[in-house]
């Protein structure tokens, strides 16, 4: 590292987390050990930080937490596993096994489609989480990097219309996601029972004390914004001519992280750096992934993201270090627009003549409910597809590749379980929560459980004003950390602690506006009167198609945010 770079360190005692990683010997830390300790159903130590670089985090309920308490019984630990499986992609196959084991090895039986394009468990008890890893390992699949200070699960926009140019896309977030896994073997010895490494491992790219914090990268083909590439450490935004995919707008520094209280953090959209040819994807990634690794803050991590490296730095000093590790200079973006990032629910036909059913699963949450079992629904179309299936980030599940002579029969089992309601309300799927209670120890109010409730609510506002037929992007986090992307919708709802929240407005319909805090720490029903008056307006004044986020913002109600770093808080 030059003398120059050494001036854009941050200095000061490395926080804690950096030791952590310092000393885990490549992550393995005591996991072998500590797994054998059947005195406690938790981690412990270190342990209960090093688990998240192997893509899990330990939990409880937090429904029962007291009443074990008062029995003087620990809390009830358990193990929430996250999968890495680039783009969202999952074979039939590989489906009946995740079915099998969310069934038979977990508290609450269920499959959770997550925000970032996976699938996690939820309730996974330490005796059985070997076999957890073992189970996705024999179908093909891990839960490597999903978690804590790497390169995280790559987003790519599913688009099973445009097939080639997705499959082109699709290819690329998988060789993103591979390129940057952790070359040292400790997952494979810790959880696979894998040969123990004889000698000295390194790792070139994550060095041994890894990323500073977690990082996000995405590959989104335009029209479409479904993985809010705003949300993202990095984004690759597809360029394509002629149908085929000749390169990539790189955008850089997005993120939605804030914590309460302090104004040092704030969500901020990326920027754009420019267009690279698509052979120089892996290079470029390289280049942003080991900027950040070596400038971003290590001492303070509530301000280690990209974001905070960009703003400290300056935006064209890191894209200058960029092109310079990269041997490239950035050519002006290429032209392009988002126009939507919902998911198309129902059947749409491909170029290819394939056929593809978006399933909307509503919070993400794969199970059989009373007059709806939508997990055997799922399971049965496993079965007998002959496709794929693609996890979108709006939680939905696509049945892809759904040749013409068998729509029939999925359509039929779709029905049959729940998974196909034509009353869905439009607004109803451009809604969305992050899990939040009982089991994420970080959640300070609801946001799954409310979020039914609450969109019934929302409907009968809309129907009240006339606006029946019309939606807003809504969004729950039970607390300020982004997971449901509440600092890109149009309404925003942060949890600030038991049934209260913050109220943000003015985010637009396609992502690239940050919504600004309109009223702070209010209950559930003074959030539902704000809305109900500001719809009201809405309905009254405004303009032709105008969207309710664009209305906040023109009428005055509320400033937009231009620059977060320096007046998201004004």
């Amino acid at each position: 590292m030059s003398q120059d770079n050494d001036k854009l360190i941050v200095k000061g005692p490395l926080s804690d987390n950096e030791r952590l990683k310092r000393e885990s010997n490549f992550l393995r830390g005591t996991l072998v050990e500590d797994i054998q300790n059947d005195l406690t159903g938790g981690f412990l130590g270190d342990n209960f930080q090093l688990i998240r670089f192997h893509g899990m985090y330990q939990q409880d309920d937090r429904d029962i937490r007291a009443e074990r308490a008062k029995q003087k019984l620990e809390p009830l630990h358990n193990l929430m596993l996250r999968a890495r499986l680039p783009g969202g992609v999952i074979t039939p196959e590989q489906w009946l096994a995740v079915d099998k084991f969310a069934e038979e090895d977990t508290i609450y039986g269920s499959i959770r489609l997550t925000t970032r394009q996976t699938f996690q468990y939820h309730g996974i008890l330490k005796r059985d989480i070997k076999k957890a890893h073992k189970v996705l390992h024999k179908v093909g699949l891990d839960s490597i990097a999903t978690a804590a200070d790497m390169n995280r699960n790559v987003l790519c926009t599913p688009n099973p219309v445009e097939s080639e140019v997705h499959q082109q896309a699709y290819e690329w977030a998988k060789k993103i996601s591979e390129y940057f896994l952790p070359h040292a073997n400790g997952y494979a010895e810790v959880w696979l029972d894998g040969e123990k490494t004889e000698v000295a491992e390194q790792e070139p790219i994550l060095s041994n004390t890894y990323l500073p914090r977690k990082f996000k990268t995405t590959v989104v083909i335009p029209p479409q914004n479904d993985i809010d590439v705003h949300a993202n450490d990095l984004s690759f935004v597809a360029i394509a001519e002629q149908g085929k995919l000749v390169g990539f707008n790189v955008l850089v520094g997005g993120g939605l992280a804030m914590t309460h209280g302090d104004t040092a953090t704030f969500p901020r959209k990326a920027d754009d750096f420019g267009y690279i040819p698509v052979d120089k994807t892996l290079e470029v990634a390289e280049a942003v992934i080991t900027t950040q690794r070596d400038w971003g803050n290590r001492v303070n991590r509530k301000n280690a993201k990209t974001k905070y490296t960009l703003e400290r730095v300056g935006v064209e000093t890191f894209k200058q270090e960029v092109e310079k590790r990269a041997g490239i200079t950035f050519a002006p973006s290429k032209a392009y627009e988002f126009t939507t990032r919902g998911d198309r629910i129902g059947w749409v036909e491909g170029i290819d003549g394939k056929h593809h059913l978006t399933l909307f699963i509503e919070n993400g949450r794969i199970l059989d409910f009373p007059g709806k079992p939508l997990k055997t629904g799922c399971c049965e179309i496993a079965k007998i597809h002959q496709g794929d299936f693609r996890i979108t980030a709006n939680q939905n599940l696509i049945v892809a590749g759904v040749p013409a002579d068998q729509k029939d029969q999925i359509e039929k089992i779709a029905r049959e379980h729940g998974l196909i309601n034509d009353q869905i309300s439009v607004q109803r799927i451009d809604s969305m929560a992050c899990v939040s209670l009982p089991t994420c120890p970080l959640a300070m109010a609801e946001a799954e459980r409310m979020l039914p409730d609450a969109v019934t609510e929302l409907e009968g506002i809309l129907d009240k004003h006339g606006l029946s037929g019309e939606s807003v992007i809504f969004r729950v986090t039970g607390c300020p950390n982004g997971c449901g992307r509440a600092m890109l919708a149009e309404i925003g709802l942060v949890g600030k602690g038991p049934g209260k929240y913050n109220l943000h407005i003015g985010g637009n319909r396609e992502g690239t506006r940050i919504p600004r805090m309109y009223r702070e720490n209010i209950s559930e029903q003074q959030i539902m009167a704000e809305i109900d008056q500001l719809v009201g307006r809405w309905s009254k004044e405004r303009l032709d198609n105008e969207a309710f986020g664009d209305f906040t913002i023109r009428a005055d109600i509320i400033a937009p945010v231009i620059d977060s770093a320096r007046d998201f808080y004004d």
